[in-house]
């Protein structure tokens, strides 16, 4: 019998987190933000729970090209754009929308031989300070773009870094608006956060919204909002097995470095999960989690292979018991990602991302 970690993928709540979003910004088209290995879903696993989407946003070109052999003939977005000129011949190929945000990228497309032109989004950093023109660099470059060739229509970016907070968001769409308001083309500003947050203000969610993170069912402002408070179902559920019981006596130590002390009997699972398999190694005691259906905790440290858990609470828990990481029990209790992840100090992000090789992922196909 193969060690029994698993990770489910749920298509069935990929579908209902994209209808969620849908349902907040009802008059604007839906980027489907799939980089990251779809948030390490895998985007072919996404594909089937997001196709209803209006397109996809990728980061590279090999999950451009994985869309393509899915048969998706729809838009596709190169979120960071180019890095060298022969991506410029891919993205024809493959048909590509991609993100200008340097001059370098503009001089690229200045050189590149094509029969078609390519539709273009200029970002703007409008206070993120990450990628994009500078406001008052914005207009040259877009002069610059509508002047090539090569260029079909323009669409304006920008990427908000205070989507959780409405001061934040309008300071940056101030920003954006006075400096793109007469310019043609479409808009996309809101991620995730800025959708759910402030979907009642048109000009935040522009043409195209581009949610990521509420897709795979975590609160993109955890802890304000859970992901249940949002109506979102977690996209990925991460179990796990009991395989070893021990039965602890008060000043029993437990683990590495022995960091919990028992302070009574107690009756101690051991499960087959550790931080070799994605699972945080810096998660406390006391990090939630589910044996067969039923909440208990972490106890001492995460190791590479395995984890503790408490059952004293738990008579019933024996060896095979089904112990989730995180997502939704087989039972159908749901932990949220995100619990965990603020349990360990980090994001949901974080912990769907790091899903380890070495862990086999099903998806359990499109029935609710």
């Amino acid at each position: 019998m193969a060690r029994p970690i698993h990770a489910f993928i749920h298509p069935h709540a990929l579908r209902h987190n994209l209808a969620r979003v849908q349902e907040a910004a009802p008059d604007a088209r839906v980027w489907a933000v799939v980089k990251a290995h779809a948030y390490g879903h895998g985007v072919a696993r996404a594909f089937e729970g997001l196709r209803a989407a209006d397109g996809f946003a990728v980061l590279d070109l090999h999950e451009a090209q994985t869309l393509r052999d899915l048969d998706w003939r729809g838009p596709i977005l190169l979120l960071e754009g180019v890095f060298e000129q022969r991506d410029l011949e891919l993205c024809s190929r493959l048909d590509l929308w991609h993100v200008v945000h340097n001059e370098a990228q503009i001089d690229m497309l200045s050189r590149h031989k094509t029969q078609v032109p390519q539709r273009i989004f200029l970002k703007m950093n409008s206070g993120m300070n990450r990628l994009g023109f500078a406001p008052e660099r914005f207009r040259s470059a877009w002069a610059r773009l509508n002047a090539l060739p090569q260029v079909d229509e323009i669409s304006l970016l920008t990427h908000f870094a205070h989507a959780d907070d409405a001061v934040g968001v309008a300071q940056q769409l101030q920003v954006f608006q006075a400096t793109s308001h007469d310019l043609p083309g479409e808009r996309s500003l809101a991620n995730s956060a800025a959708v759910l947050r402030h979907g009642d203000n048109p000009l935040v969610l522009g043409d195209w919204v581009r949610p990521g993170i509420a897709l795979y069912g975590s609160s993109p402002d955890h802890p304000l909002h859970s992901a249940a408070d949002w109506g979102l179902r977690p996209a990925m559920s991460l179990r796990s097995q009991v395989i070893g019981v021990q039965q602890l006596q008060a000043g029993d130590e437990v683990g590495y470095g022995g960091i919990f002390t028992a302070p009574h009997a107690m009756r101690l699972g051991v499960v087959a999960c550790g931080y070799a398999d994605g699972y945080p190694r810096h998660a406390p005691n006391g990090t939630p989690v589910l044996v067969s259906g039923v909440r208990t905790q972490t106890v001492g440290r995460v190791s590479m292979d395995m984890l503790c858990v408490d059952l004293t609470h738990l008579p019933h828990a024996h060896l095979g018991s089904e112990v989730t990481l995180w997502g939704q029990a087989s039972t159908g209790e749901v932990l949220s990602i995100d619990e965990v992840a603020w349990a360990a100090g980090t994001v949901g992000y974080e912990l769907m991302c790091a899903l380890a090789p070495r862990v086999p992922v099903t998806s359990l196909g499109l029935a609710a």
